[in-house]
C-alpha cells in the first residue's frame, strides 16, 4: 500500500473533529454536573425537593421555591440532560466511527453508568439519605455513588480518547502492556475518592468552629467515625502517590507512539495543586467553595490520569502504527 493510499484509509477511519469536539464537551459538561452536585451535598440542599422524584416537591414548575429548591431542583434539570448528552454520544459514536472502534464500545459503558448514576439519585432522596441526615446507610451509599461517579468520568474520557486517537483505537489493533499495575493504580485512586467524599461528608455534617476544635474532633472518642476516620484520606492519598510516581516514570519512558511529557508534566502539576488544596481544606475548615475547587480538580486529575493509563496500557500494535 503505498503512503498515499495509506493515508486515505487512515483518514477515512477517523471520526470527524465535530464528534471529537463533542465527545470532549459531553466529559466537561458531566464535570460541571457533579460540582453542582457537591454544592448540593455541601449547602445540604438534597432535601430541597422533598422526597420527590423525579418531580420536585410534587411538581414540575416550582413557584416561590426556597434557596435549597432552586440548587435541588437545577441539579435535576442538569442531570437529566447529561442523561441525553451521553445517549446522543453514543449514537454519534456508533454512526461516525467503523466496526471495532472501541470508542463504541466506552460509549455503552458511558451510558450504563449515567443510567445506574440516575438511579442512584432517584434512591438517595426516596431514602431520605441527604441533607442533615446521619443514617447509618448514608456513607456506604455516599461510596458506592462516588464510585459509580469516578467510573462513569472513566468511561467518558476513554470514549473521548479513542475518537482523538489515530493509531490504535481498533479493537484488533491494540496490545495489552502491564495492565495488573494499571489496574491496581486506578482501584487505589477509587478508594482515594471514596475517603474524601466521606471526609467531605464528616464536615457537613459535623462542622467544626476553629482548627484546634477540628483536631480534637478527630481524636476525640466521642465524635462519629465519619470525623474519627477523615486521617484516612490524605494518608491513602500519600500512598497512592506512589502508584502516580510509577506510572510517570513509565510515561517518560515510553513515547514510541504518543509524546507523553506534556501529559505526565499536567499530572504532575495537578497533584501538587490538590496537595495544596487539601491543606487548605483543612486549615479554612472545608469552605463550599473549596470544596468545590478540591473535587473540580480532582476531576481533571482523575481524567488525565485514565488517559495517560490508556497510553501507556493500550498500546497500538506494529501494523497499526504503521498503516
Amino acid at each position: 500500500m503505498t503512503p498515499a493510499i495509506s493515508t486515505s484509509v487512515a483518514a477515512q477511519r477517523m471520526p470527524s473533529p465535530a464528534l471529537r469536539r463533542f465527545a470532549w464537551a459531553v466529559l466537561a459538561y458531566f464535570i460541571a454536573v457533579i460540582l453542582w452536585g457537591t454544592l448540593v451535598r455541601a449547602t445540604g440542599s438534597g432535601a430541597g425537593c422533598g422526597e420527590h422524584w423525579p418531580l420536585c416537591n410534587g411538581t414540575v414548575i416550582q413557584h416561590s421555591p426556597r434557596v435549597d429548591t432552586i440548587i435541588e431542583f437545577t441539579h435535576r434539570v442538569t442531570s437529566g440532560i447529561s442523561f441525553f448528552s451521553a445517549v446522543g454520544l453514543l449514537i454519534w459514536t456508533f454512526a461516525g466511527t467503523i466496526r471495532g472502534h472501541l470508542a463504541r464500545a466506552f460509549a455503552v459503558a458511558s451510558v450504563a453508568f449515567t443510567l445506574v448514576e440516575a438511579i442512584l439519585g432517584a434512591l438517595l432522596v426516596k431514602l431520605g439519605l441527604t441533607a442533615q441526615s446521619q443514617s447509618p446507610l448514608r456513607a456506604p451509599y455516599l461510596a458506592l455513588h462516588l464510585t459509580n461517579t469516578l467510573l462513569l468520568l472513566a468511561a467518558l474520557t476513554l470514549t473521548a480518547h479513542m475518537l482523538s486517537r489515530k493509531h490504535g483505537f481498533l479493537r484488533s489493533s491494540v496490545r495489552l502492556v502491564s495492565p495488573l499495575g494499571a489496574y491496581l493504580g486506578i482501584f487505589i485512586l477509587l478508594i482515594v475518592g471514596v475517603t474524601g467524599s466521606l471526609a467531605a461528608l464528616g464536615d457537613t455534617l459535623f462542622p467544626a468552629t476553629s482548627l484546634g476544635s477540628a483536631l480534637l474532633q478527630d481524636f476525640s472518642s466521642t465524635s462519629g467515625w465519619l470525623v474519627r476516620w477523615r486521617w484516612t484520606h490524605p494518608t491513602i492519598a500519600f500512598l497512592a502517590s506512589i502508584f502516580l510516581i510509577w506510572i510517570l516514570v513509565r510515561a517518560a519512558h515510553r513515547s514510541a507512539y504518543w509524546d507523553n511529557r506534556t501529559l505526565s508534566a499536567t499530572v504532575l502539576l495537578l497533584l501538587a495543586l490538590q496537595y495544596v488544596l487539601g491543606v487548605f481544606d483543612v486549615v479554612l475548615l472545608a469552605p463550599v467553595w473549596l470544596q468545590v475547587v478540591h473535587l473540580l480538580g480532582a476531576d481533571v486529575l482523575w481524567a488525565s490520569l485514565v488517559v495517560l493509563t490508556a497510553r501507556l496500557t493500550l498500546q497500538p500494535t506494529e501494523q497499526s502504527a504503521q498503516s
